[in-house]
């Protein structure tokens, strides 16, 4: 996948749990596990918005942009 997920990296950072995250965000602890290891397909920006206000952050601390096909482009 191309977007990464930092998100264990920031709530590390803030020292929050992954439960006390849900908590704060509204979300299902289900839900923000699976964003947490990547396996989302999508996130509402309103969720984003959530866990920005909890963590004290920007999106792109939590999200970020991988070209895994730059080696197909540069041959």
């Amino acid at each position: 996948m191309a977007i990464i997920v930092h998100l264990d990296v920031m709530m590390a950072k803030r020292k929050m749990s992954l439960n006390e995250l849900a908590e704060k965000v509204g979300i299902s602890l289900a839900n923000l596990s699976i964003l947490k290891t990547g396996k989302a397909k999508a996130i509402r920006f309103s969720t984003l918005e959530a866990i920005c206000r909890a963590l004290d952050c920007q999106p792109a601390d939590i999200l970020a942009f991988e070209n895994i096909n730059k080696e197909v482009q540069e041959n």
